[in-house]
C-alpha cells in the first residue's frame, strides 16, 4: 500500500475515534503497557471509580442537607424569639409613651404566640385596657391569665391591678396620672436622700402595686441608687424573684450598676436559681457592668447552654479579658464556642489573636472569621501578608472580601497587579469596581487601555 494510502486510513481512523468519543460511545481509552494494542475498559476489568465517587458524593449531600435543614430550624426558632421580644420591647415602649391601643395590639399578638412571654403579654395588655378606660375588657384579660397560667409570676401583679379595676369601678379613668407619678418619684427620691427608712417601705409598696412600669421601674432606679444596707436588701429580694420577671432584671442590672463588689454573691445566686434565661442575661451583663472577669470566665468554662455561654465570652471581651479568653480558645473542643471566643478578641481590640489564628489554625473556618475580624479592625497590611503567603483559594478570596470591608483599595490595586490565577484577579478587580476609590479608578483606568 503506498504510503499515501496508509496516511489516509491513519487519518480516517483517528476521525473515527474522535467521532466515536464525542458521541459518546467510546469508553475512556486505557493505555496498554508497550507493544500491546489498545483496550477498553470493563466494568469487570476495574471498579467503577465513578459510581464510588458519585456515592460518596451523594452522601456528602444528604448530610450537608441535614445539616442546612437544623440550620433552618435553629433560625425559625430565633427569628421567633426575636420576634417575641420585638412584641414585648415595642409594647412597652408604646406604653411609656401613653399609646396605649398600640401597646393593647401588641401585646395581644404576643399573648396569643403561646410562647414564654405569653402571661407577660396578658398582663400588659389588661394594663394597657385598663388605661384606655376598658375595665370589663381589662378583667377578662386578667382572668384568662389566672386560668392560663395559675404559677405566673405576673399574676401578683395581675391580682394588685384587678383590685384596683374592682376599687374604681364606675370613676373616671384620671388622665393626669402621669403628671401625679412624676411627682411622687421626686418626692420619694428627696425623702430616700433625707430620711430612708421611711421612703423604702413607700416604694416596695409602690413596687407591690399596680403602678405603671415607667413609675416602677424610677422606684427601683431610686431604691438602688440608696448606698443604705436596708435599699440593699430589698433589691436583692426582688433580683431574686420576689417580683415580676421584669422588674427582676432590673433590679439585677441596678446591682451591677451600683452594688459594687457586695453584689457578687447576690448575683450568683440569682444566676444558680433562676430558670430564667433572660434573668440569667441581666446577670451576665451585670457582671460586664461591673467589671467582674472572675464569674464571666466560670461562666465561659461552665454554662451548658450554648446561648448563654456565648454571652458570657463577648461580655468577656468587653472587659478586656484577654488572658481568660487565650485559655478558653485552647482548651474549648466547639467550632462555634472558639468562633464565638474569635469575637471576644475582637470586642477586645486585640488583633495578635486575629493574625495568629489567621495564619496557623487548623479550621479553616476559624481563620475565615479571623480574617474578616482582621478586616473590621483595619488591618490591611496584615491581610496582605497572610495574602501573600496564602496557598488556599478560599482563603485568599476571604482576605479579598476583608480588604473590601475595610475599604482597602490600595491594597486590593496591589494584589490585582501581582496575581496570577485569573479567577482571584477577576475577584479583586470586581471589588475595586464597587469601591469608587482613586487608586481602584486609576487602575481600571490602566486595564481598560491596555
Amino acid at each position: 500500500m503506498s504510503s499515501q494510502g496508509v496516511m489516509s486510513m491513519e487519518c480516517g481512523f483517528r476521525k473515527a475515534i474522535v467521532t466515536a468519543l464525542l458521541a459518546g460511545l467510546l469508553a475512556a481509552p486505557v493505555w496498554a503497557r508497550p507493544g500491546q494494542p489498545l483496550r477498553e475498559v470493563t466494568s469487570a476489568q476495574e471498579p467503577d471509580r465513578f459510581t464510588e465517587q458519585e456515592s460518596a458524593q451523594d452522601r456528602r449531600d444528604r448530610e450537608q442537607e441535614a445539616r442546612d435543614r437544623e440550620q433552618e430550624k435553629k433560625e425559625r426558632e430565633q427569628e421567633r424569639v426575636e420576634r417575641m421580644q420585638e412584641l414585648y420591647d415595642d409594647g412597652r415602649e408604646s406604653l411609656d409613651e401613653g399609646r396605649y391601643q398600640q401597646a393593647e395590639q401588641k401585646f395581644d399578638e404576643l399573648a396569643r404566640m403561646n410562647s414564654s412571654l405569653a402571661d407577660a403579654g396578658l398582663y400588659w395588655k389588661a394594663y394597657a385596657e385598663n388605661q384606655s378606660g376598658k375595665r370589663s375588657a381589662a378583667l377578662a384579660t386578667i382572668a384568662d391569665l389566672k386560668k392560663r397560667f395559675p404559677q405566673s409570676r405576673w399574676k401578683k401583679d395581675a391580682e394588685a391591678l384587678e383590685i384596683e379595676l374592682r376599687n374604681r369601678s364606675g370613676q373616671p379613668v384620671n388622665p393626669g396620672g402621669q403628671s401625679d407619678d412624676d411627682l411622687k418619684l421626686l418626692a420619694l427620691h428627696g425623702l430616700m436622700n433625707s430620711d430612708s427608712a421611711k421612703a423604702i417601705p413607700i416604694i416596695q409598696k409602690l413596687l407591690d402595686g399596680p403602678g405603671s412600669p415607667n413609675v416602677k421601674s424610677k422606684a427601683l432606679f431610686v431604691l438602688g441608687q440608696s448606698g443604705s444596707p436596708e435599699a440593699q436588701e430589698v433589691l436583692a429580694k426582688i433580683a431574686q424573684g420576689q417580683g415580676n420577671p421584669e422588674l427582676q432584671r432590673k433590679a439585677v442590672e441596678y446591682l451591677g450598676m451600683f452594688g459594687g463588689n457586695r453584689a457578687g454573691n447576690i448575683l450568683t445566686a440569682v444566676y444558680m436559681s433562676s430558670q430564667d434565661a433572660g434573668v440569667k442575661r441581666a446577670v451576665i451583663q451585670s457582671y460586664m457592668i461591673s467589671g467582674n472577669r472572675e464569674q464571666l470566665f466560670k461562666l465561659a468554662k461552665s454554662e451548658k447552654d450554648e446561648g448563654l455561654k456565648r454571652d458570657a465570652i463577648r461580655n468577656l471581651g468587653l472587659v478586656h479579658g484577654l488572658s481568660e479568653l487565650q485559655q478558653l480558645y485552647q482548651s474549648e473542643p466547639s467550632t462555634d464556642v472558639r468562633r464565638e471566643i474569635l469575637q471576644g478578641f475582637f470586642l477586645a481590640g486585640d488583633s495578635s489573636k486575629m493574625v495568629q489564628a489567621a495564619e496557623t489554625d487548623k479550621d479553616p473556618e476559624l481563620r475565615r472569621t479571623a480574617i474578616r475580624n482582621l478586616g473590621l479592625m483595619g488591618k490591611g497590611d496584615t491581610l496582605q501578608s497572610i495574602y501573600a503567603k496564602e496557598t488556599d483559594h478560599g482563603l485568599k478570596d476571604e482576605v479579598l472580601n476583608a480588604l473590601f470591608i475595610s475599604g482597602n483599595s490600595k491594597a486590593l490595586v496591589a494584589i490585582a497587579k501581582s496575581e496570577k490565577d485569573p479567577e482571584l484577579k477577576k475577584r479583586a478587580v470586581e471589588k475595586l469596581s464597587l469601591m469608587n476609590s482613586k487608586e481602584g479608578n486609576e487602575y481600571l483606568m490602566e486595564l481598560l487601555n491596555k
